[in-house]
């Protein structure tokens, strides 16, 4: 009998970065762990980058990482952002599915770093196989979305009985969120077991732009003017401006 994903092989990369904007902040560290099947010790291959702009004190109150240290001990960007790119294409060779916490963040914000110091698209490194991943956001918001309450990695992790050790660490928060998706996979199990990672991240997409939509209403309802991206799980490049 063939192993269904949650129980496999897995991967999970995770940023951290100088702020939320995808299109303009930086990382400044970055993680991705690979898991051969579950209980045994995830390999993890961390990144600490001087990502050469001001690191904002409300980012450092997150992960605690100054812009002193990061000048001190931190790599510059460009060899950085390609040693990520090649270990998550590897990923994809080896049909490794990979847990990102909240996707359209982090591979947005990863895929405009390799513009930015690679003049490279995330695209290009998945011409010769593609990347699926899986988000355990999306997946837990779909599977139980009547649950109130947020569903932060923090909040999905004490929902899911998943120990975090160490949170706002880019390899500790992975962990967490490889260990939360295979403990959605278990809790739903019958609905979740005969679908491929290919299927999965399919239909992710189309659950993300159904969630994206609800919030957007909800915005709308509230007289909030915010705009939600429905893109997932990478937000298309903005428009050059004319």
């Amino acid at each position: 009998m063939t192993t269904c994903w949650y129980e496999g092989p897995l991967a999970a990369f995770d940023t951290e970065t100088t702020g939320v904007d995808v299109e303009t902040d930086r990382i400044v560290s970055a993680a991705v762990v690979v898991q051969d099947a579950p209980g045994i010790r995830p390999r993890v291959s961390r990144w600490l980058v001087n990502p050469g702009v001001p690191v904002p004190a409300e980012a450092t109150a997150v992960h605690g990482l100054t812009e002193e240290h990061l000048q001190r001990n931190g790599r510059w960007p460009a060899p950085v952002m390609f040693e990520i790119a090649e270990a998550l294409a590897e990923q994809a060779q080896a049909g490794r599915p990979v847990v990102v916490m909240n996707a359209p963040f982090d591979l947005t914000l990863f895929d405009r770093e390799l513009r930015r110091h690679r003049a490279s698209a995330l695209s290009r490194w998945f011409e010769s196989a593609p990347l699926f991943v899986l988000d355990p956001r999306v997946l837990d918001k779909h599977l139980d979305r009547y649950r109130k309450g947020r569903r932060t990695l923090t909040d999905l992790c004490a929902h899911y009985g998943v120990a975090l050790e160490g949170a706002h660490d880019a390899a500790a928060d992975a962990v967490a969120a490889l260990e939360v998706t295979r403990a959605v996979g278990r809790r739903f199990a019958s609905r979740l077991e005969r679908l491929a990672p290919g299927e999965l991240h399919t239909l992710q997409a189309v659950w993300h732009a159904a969630q994206a939509r609800g919030l957007q209403a909800w915005f709308a309802r509230s007289g909030v003017e915010e705009s939600v991206d429905p893109a997932w799980p990478l937000r298309p490049d903005l428009p050059a401006a004319a």
